[in-house]
């Protein structure tokens, strides 16, 4: 049984907060076991190894297109940019936001040819979950939908990695979350593509007791803000220097 090890990142975050009042850092921890990857990123790798212009597409919901935070450069997706670049400052590296709010996976598999494979990523982060919670359906044909999506991915010669919903009042109050989040992880399983379980990090934050769920959920109950946008950010791109270190795989397979 692997020893779990608790690995602190101290995020220099500032936290949005009224006008007037004081900023202060935030720092975000995360379970190894749960912050890492742990399926191959392969075509991610190999552009960080080679120094070849890398293109990310995060594709999601209101999540991704950044709801809650103070401003589009607050969005999760801008925040990993920065967080990749600060990485890899010699590389040139494309993170494209195309967020929608309210859509569910069907909506967002739809747009894959217009804003997703035209850009030619070598990797898309694709957030989903939330919505299919939110405003119920059918798991299985979710499911599905999800597997089709990746696959479609897969063939364009994209790496792929699936976000799990946020951990968040609105969300936690809908049974049909635990199903969801099963559901992704057995896709992640399954297909063995990597699954970045936000949720699980969220509520790491609030039962250890490191945040209060109000310090990084908007007032809505339901949006991540400023705080939480920058933590997720920077977990994720060392996630993805972890796999470009390994050789694209983050755990021997």
């Amino acid at each position: 049984m692997r020893r779990i090890a608790l690995s602190v990142i101290a995020c220099w975050l500032f936290a949005v907060t009224p006008a007037g009042a004081s900023h202060r850092p935030v720092v975000c921890s995360a379970p190894a076991e749960t912050a890492r990857l742990n399926s191959s990123l392969p075509n991610t790798a190999r552009a960080i190894r080679h120094g070849q212009a890398l293109t990310v597409v995060a594709i999601g919901s209101s999540s991704t297109a950044g709801v809650g935070a103070s401003d589009e450069a607050h969005a999760y997706p801008a925040r990993l940019a920065d967080e990749m670049r600060r990485r890899w400052p010699l590389l040139s590296i494309t993170v494209v936001n195309k967020g929608v709010g309210g859509e569910t996976a069907e909506q967002m598999l739809a747009r894959f040819g217009r804003d997703v494979l035209p850009f030619r990523p070598q990797l898309v982060i694709w957030q989903m979950g939330s919505n299919r919670a939110l405003k119920g359906g059918s798991l299985a044909q979710y499911a599905e939908t999800v597997r089709r999506g990746v696959r479609r991915l897969r063939a364009a010669r994209s790496d792929v990695v699936l976000m799990d919903p946020q951990y968040a009042p609105r969300v936690i109050a809908k049974p049909m979350h635990r199903r969801i989040l099963n559901a992704i992880g057995t896709i992640g399983d399954d297909l063995k593509v990597a699954v970045f379980h936000r949720f699980a990090l969220m509520r790491h934050w609030v039962t250890s007791g490191e945040h209060r769920i109000e310090d990084m959920i908007a007032r809505d109950r339901l949006h991540m803000n400023d705080a939480s946008y920058g933590c997720i950010a920077r977990l994720l791109a060392d996630a993805l220097a972890q796999a470009a270190r390994t050789g694209g795989s983050l755990t021997a397979n």
